[in-house]
């Protein structure tokens, strides 16, 4: 049996990322999980953040951002920033998470972070309760001990990556397959 249920925001599982924003003077971190790759040439992505938020107007005065992904240790810090505002908390200090220099943008990449991407806003769009801020990337700061250093492919599923579905944070699970796997002839 399958029951009908109201229009609502039910495609699961999705990336917790932490996006920082702003510049040097003034910087702050928000937990996303509406964000995505939109095109692979340019490299494009967005991410969907509501106009209230403290975030918003960083992203807006500066048209840049970088989304770091988490970790299961970073769940606590992707929690807490995701509930507190930046009006009210410094929240680098309070969740404990170090701020780095962006290579590209203005703005700061989390250092715990096994990826961050460097990203310059080219378009936003009003959608109703969320903007989406739709992005050039610009550099991807990678974590080099994921990095395997005969084939250069950056191995993510060991970063015990965080995913978000329906109000809870999970930590990546097993591979069962690779791209192709399903159609791949058999030795």
């Amino acid at each position: 049996m399958k029951e009908n249920w109201k229009p609502g925001t039910m495609i699961y599982p999705l990336p917790a990322v932490l996006v920082s924003c702003g510049n040097e003077k003034r910087s702050n971190i928000l937990t996303v999980a509406w964000t995505g790759t939109i095109c692979t040439n340019p490299p494009m992505c967005y991410i969907s953040v509501r106009p209230e938020r403290y975030s918003h107007a960083l992203i807006k005065e500066s048209m840049e951002f970088t989304i770091n992904l988490t970790t299961a240790s970073m769940a606590r810090a992707t929690d807490w920033a995701g509930v507190r505002s930046g009006r009210d908390y410094d929240k680098w200090k309070e969740t404990g998470l170090t701020p780095h220099g962006g290579v590209k943008v203005a703005c700061p990449y989390i250092e715990e972070s096994p990826l961050s991407i460097e990203c310059r806003v080219s378009e936003i769009m009003r959608l109703g309760s969320h903007d989406m801020f739709i992005a050039y990337i610009l550099n991807v700061i990678a974590e080099s001990s994921l990095i395997d250093k005969e084939t250069g492919a950056f191995d993510l599923a060991a970063a015990g990556l965080l995913n978000y579905t329906h109000g809870g944070y999970f930590m990546q699970g097993d591979k069962i397959g690779g791209f192709g796997w399903s159609v791949k002839k058999k030795k």
